[in-house]
């Protein structure tokens, strides 16, 4: 009975040994191979048309999506308002604004928003000359002690506090003194004979010239000339208005 049992084990254990000895002649499959899964789709009866989704096209779409990289065109603005139409024609000698001179006009528009101005004045576009702060116009006023503070502090004197409760618009629009400093900087950079960029030398020159501006008026009082600005214009004449 004993001798029985021991050869039956031995035959299990024989059996066992010689299936997994044997080499699988196709891939583990961990589905029914009855039913093989090609897609699946969901169904929905609340939708119009065909509503079935297939997760092999999702699948498919999503490894389309993650190979594929869209391909972006960053467009650079090289131009600010302008009141003259004729101006705003594009071709080859279109004046065009340098980096310094945009980023100048941006930060002017900033300042004018926090200070909750509803409008972008030339006041404001002297403190953006003065906060890009790396070009040669900026670097000039507080050589001569015109700085940041001191043009906040004077416009605050002059315009006013706004509103607590005020909101300025994203981007608050240029007061007229404003577009005809800026329209003086292109007309003083085509009279040069359009060589060059234009700089916040011709920004600044333009807000001098408004002597009925706030920006003119602030210069003043913070000791700015005509002789001062002679200087500036002088000094961007001979280095073609390139700020170092």
């Amino acid at each position: 009975m004993a001798s029985q049992s021991f050869t039956l084990a031995n035959l299990r254990i024989s059996q066992i040994d010689s299936f997994y000895s044997q080499k699988p002649s196709s891939g583990i499959h961990f589905f029914s191979t009855r039913n093989p899964v090609k897609s699946l789709n969901l169904t929905n009866p609340w939708m119009a048309g065909d509503s079935s989704l297939s997760l092999d096209s999702s699948a498919s779409v999503l490894r389309t999506n993650s190979t594929t990289r869209r391909k972006i065109r960053i467009a650079v603005v090289a131009s600010l308002p302008t009141a003259n139409p004729e101006s705003a024609v594009s071709d080859a000698k279109k004046p065009k604004w340098s980096w310094r001179g945009i980023k100048s006009f941006a930060m002017g528009e900033l300042e004018a928003r926090k200070l909750k101005y509803p409008n972008t004045g030339t006041e404001s576009l002297l403190m953006g000359i003065l906060i890009e702060g790396t070009s040669f116009t900026s670097k000039f006023l507080r050589a001569h002690k015109i700085t940041l503070y001191k043009v906040r502090e004077e416009t605050i004197k002059l315009l006013g506090k706004a509103d607590l409760y005020s909101f300025s618009p994203e981007h608050p629009p240029l007061t007229q003194d404003a577009q005809r400093a800026l329209d003086s900087a292109v007309n003083q950079n085509l009279k040069a004979g359009g060589i060059g960029e234009i700089m916040p030398a011709h920004i600044l020159l333009g807000v001098w010239c408004e002597v009925e501006s706030p920006g003119h008026k602030i210069l003043a009082t913070l000791g700015f000339t005509d002789e001062k600005a002679k200087e500036l214009e002088s000094f961007a004449s001979e280095s073609g208005f390139l700020d170092e």
